[in-house]
């Protein structure tokens, strides 16, 4: 009976050693996933701090470009103003002589509208 129990040993411990072969196998597998994942999530966050800077420098030309755009528009709507401003001056000297000479006439002019007249007295 000796070489019986022997053959079942052997026979159980190729079972075992199989057994033990499949479960490393799968302990193995499940590790390799995890550190795939590990390595992937790494991955991404080093691709998104090297990235970091080049959306910083897109940003900053973003801005650059906003803000050229703006002084330009604030130059021109600056300009404009200041052309206004006298437009209206020459304009408010040119009623007074124009009111001036209809007086010397013994014409009465007629009487400016509120706004005129608001701006005679306040200048704005």
């Amino acid at each position: 009976m000796s070489g019986a129990w022997g053959v079942v040993a052997g026979v159980i411990g190729s079972l075992l050693g199989a057994l033990a072969l499949v479960f490393s196998g799968l302990f193995a597998a499940r590790a390799t996933r995890a550190a795939a994942a590990t390595t992937a999530e790494a991955q991404r966050a080093a691709a998104q701090a090297a990235a970091e800077p080049t959306h910083r420098e897109q940003d900053r030309a973003a801005f650059e470009a906003i803000k050229a755009e703006l002084r330009a528009e604030l130059t021109t709507a600056r300009e404009e103003v200041r052309s206004l401003r006298s437009l209206v001056r020459s304009l408010a000297l040119y009623v007074d002589d124009l009111t001036g000479a209809m007086r010397r006439h013994r014409i009465d002019p007629p009487p400016p509208p509120p706004r005129v007249q608001e701006y005679d007295r306040t200048g704005v």
